[in-house]
């Protein structure tokens, strides 16, 4: 894998979309039986990284962590990094679908409201018919219910497993049950599911092209002013940061 640059002490290695998707390619070629967790890295968890303990265990123990947001992106070139592009969590859900549309990849979805899987699952079918999906669960389930869940996915055996249980909840439940998932990978992806169904609208490519997506989400929902906060505090924390001796 190509070299890293580093962000307060989170590694994120130098990969484009195109080289993220052709690494998860080989890793299904392979059939190892091992888990390989895809973190899409954004501002909230690398802040959460510098005080939770137990996240910055699993986001150590993955497979990849790509840049997912512009935030990461510009704190990398003003601190002299390579990374080159976002490799966000809803971006990389469509590239794969498109992948495997071509390669007959099969997924599980898991997260969402129950009508929102079920619309996601119906256009999934629609868009890329070359797409396998072997099941689904929303997102909204009790803890006595999560070992009839796994022994789902694991009898699924998928390619792809996709949880939208939003950060960091679904990077804590996938490393739970790593070791039971039976799927080849697996990647915490937020609210996309809700993108896939059309009940949240994606920010048009002009947003996306000046890396003010997190503006438009901000108009469109101002509820999240709140959680917005945090990106100002990161863009601070990382170019001020430095790396403990």
């Amino acid at each position: 894998m190509s070299q890293s640059t580093n962000i307060m002490g989170i590694p994120f290695p130098n990969v484009t979309m195109d080289q993220t998707v052709a690494i998860l390619d080989k890793v299904v070629d392979q059939e190892s039986n091992e888990l390989f967790h895809v973190i899409t890295g954004n501002p909230e968890i690398v802040m959460s990284c510098q005080k939770n303990a137990s996240l910055r265990k699993v986001v150590d123990q993955a497979g990849l962590v790509t840049a997912d947001g512009a935030g990461i992106v510009m704190v990398s070139r003003f601190r002299g990094g390579q990374l080159t592009e976002r490799v966000t969590g809803c971006d990389l859900l469509f590239r794969l679908l498109e992948e495997g549309d071509q390669k007959h990849w099969s997924f599980y979805m898991l997260g969402a409201e129950e009508s929102v899987s079920e619309q996601a699952v119906k256009i999934i079918a629609q868009r890329y018919p070359g797409v396998i999906v072997k099941g689904r669960h929303h997102g909204y389930f009790q803890a006595d219910e999560e070992q009839q869940i796994v022994e789902e996915i694991r009898t699924a055996q998928p390619d792809f497993l996709i949880v939208a249980l939003g950060a960091p909840h679904a990077e804590h439940w996938i490393n739970k049950y790593r070791h039971q998932l039976n799927a080849r990978v697996a990647i915490g992806v937020g609210g996309s599911l809700d993108i896939v169904a059309g009940k949240t609208k994606r920010a048009t490519a002009i947003w996306q092209k000046l890396n003010l997506e997190w503006l438009y989400r901000l108009l469109s929902q101002p509820s999240r002013w709140r959680r917005q906060l945090i990106l100002p505090r990161f863009a601070v924390r990382a170019l001020l940061f430095r790396e403990p001796k």
